[in-house]
């Protein structure tokens, strides 16, 4: 049967009184429409209950769906492990699920569990759900960081197995907002974190599901935000249907955003099939970024997809532009896919000849040797998007005063140790974020001794 009804949810565990003891009243609107979802999803009576969690094991490259029978948790974390339950596992429609993701080429299965218990992102909903109904199986998902569309995908898999089965399946869909809204909040403020939450509430009323899978993934980092793919997978659940949507409330209190949803399905609407507008709208902006390609960018793309589509290196051209053919420079080369980074490889130095050679060696080696991702796949190439670095001389400095992280990237050195960071990078605003997540790439404790160099980069785009 199809998916009844949807619901975001988020997680505090402070909502639950034993363990917010008062704090929970800050917060009522956000209790008083938990409460009203918990009566409703007990009208449906659900066979199954769908849960996307942020918290549960969560890989790079794979979406994990909990495995076994069943499973256990309390809020012993939190300081309150008398809060206890289980749940059983609804195996018949993991297994169809894991069936039907292996056949449609989505990295997504069972495998990989590395601690069974419960999370907190699952249980703060069952929580109020088993106080009025507790007689359903559970389907537990986490989030990955494979890209939007990928989880959209998977969601409407999630839709197609409910479809072939006979119970009654409803969604919840957990996930905090933006965790920087105030300074005195337990992670501080940006701006980014009040215009996320705007834009993805306004989201979530209109049922404007396409809204989600195009926020900028940086600027998503900069809100700090948790549970926008748990939405996005819930939103492919929903893929082609008329809803009924409301968001019943949105508080803030504590410098985290907690929003609470519901989408009741009517029938069906063919212009909701949001993965396929996204990747016409995606693949005509490529289009258009193709057309306005400079020589930098043009040799990139050529480059990479030569090697992959073909397995053949391409050699410069003598009608190349005359600073790629006498010119040396360090080159980094970026890809980016449904907008989100897809790897990433440079040089901080020339290693080769030229410019040029050194745009054709960085980009076969971003798109299959950077270790965070698997090589790029032929099908990727039309929708992958370029940038190219040159890097200017490094020049040493003593304090991180001379930094300006928009202007200068920085490289951080001890002994055979180097680690380097971009300039004007997306949610990077200070030298001290800068050089943080610089030594991190090096494996330099803060507490050691280095030394510092800055540089500039001429980017392309």
């Amino acid at each position: 049967m199809p998916i009844k009804e949807a619901f975001i949810l988020p997680h505090p565990p402070l909502i639950i009184p034993a363990i917010g003891g008062g704090q929970e009243i800050k917060i009522k609107k956000t209790v008083d429409a938990y409460e009203k979802i918990a009566h409703r999803i007990a009208e449906i009576k659900p066979d199954t209950i769908v849960l996307t969690t942020p918290h549960s094991i969560m890989y790079s490259d794979y979406i994990h769906i909990s495995p076994g029978r069943g499973a256990s948790g309390s809020f012993k974390e939190f300081g309150h492990g008398q809060i206890n339950m289980h749940v059983e596992y609804d195996t018949g429609f993991v297994q169809q699920l894991s069936l039907l993701a292996e056949k449609n080429n989505i990295p997504a299965g069972t495998l990989g569990e590395k601690n069974k218990n419960l999370d907190h992102g699952a249980m703060v909903p069952l929580y109020f759900v088993n106080k009025y109904f507790n007689d359903y199986k559970l389907v537990r998902i986490s989030i990955s960081g494979l890209t939007y569309i990928d989880h959209y995908r998977f969601g409407k898999l999630i839709s197609k197995v409910s479809d072939e089965i006979s119970k009654n399946v409803v969604f919840i869909a957990s996930g905090d907002l933006s965790h920087m809204l105030k300074d005195e909040g337990p992670y501080g403020y940006r701006e980014e974190g009040p215009v996320f939450d705007r834009e993805v509430t306004k989201a979530m009323k209109n049922s404007d599901f396409l809204k989600f899978m195009k926020f900028d993934e940086e600027f998503c980092e900069s809100a700090a935000e948790c549970g926008l793919r748990s939405f996005i997978t819930m939103a492919g659940s929903l893929d082609g249907k008329d809803l009924k949507s409301e968001l019943l409330s949105y508080e803030g209190p504590f410098g985290v955003g907690y929003a609470v949803a519901a989408y009741e399905v009517i029938g069906n609407d063919s212009n909701r099939h949001f993965d396929e507008v996204y990747k016409k709208e995606e693949q005509s902006k490529i289009e258009n970024l193709k057309k306005e390609e400079d020589s930098y960018v043009n040799l990139a793309r050529k480059t990479l997809e030569s090697y992959v589509s073909n397995h053949k290196k391409i050699k410069k051209t003598n009608d190349l532009d005359t600073e790629l053919l006498k010119n040396k420079a360090g080159v980094f080369v970026s890809l980016k896919l449904d907008g989100q980074l897809r790897g990433c490889i440079g040089t901080i130095a020339p290693t080769t000849n030229c410019i040029a050679d050194e745009i054709i060696q960085n980009a076969i080696s971003a798109g299959t040797e950077d270790p965070r991702f698997y090589a790029v796949s032929e099908e990727e190439l039309p929708r992958i998007i370029y940038s190219v670095d040159v890097l200017g001389e490094p020049e040493s400095i003593q304090s991180m005063e001379e930094l300006d992280p928009e202007r200068y990237g920085v490289i951080v050195t001890k002994g055979t140790r180097r680690g380097l960071l971009l300039p004007n990078l997306e949610g990077i605003n200070t030298p001290l974020e800068q050089v943080g997540i610089a030594l991190k790439k090096a494996g330099i404790s803060e507490h050691e001794s280095y030394s510092m160099e800055r540089f500039e980069v001429v980017r392309h785009k």
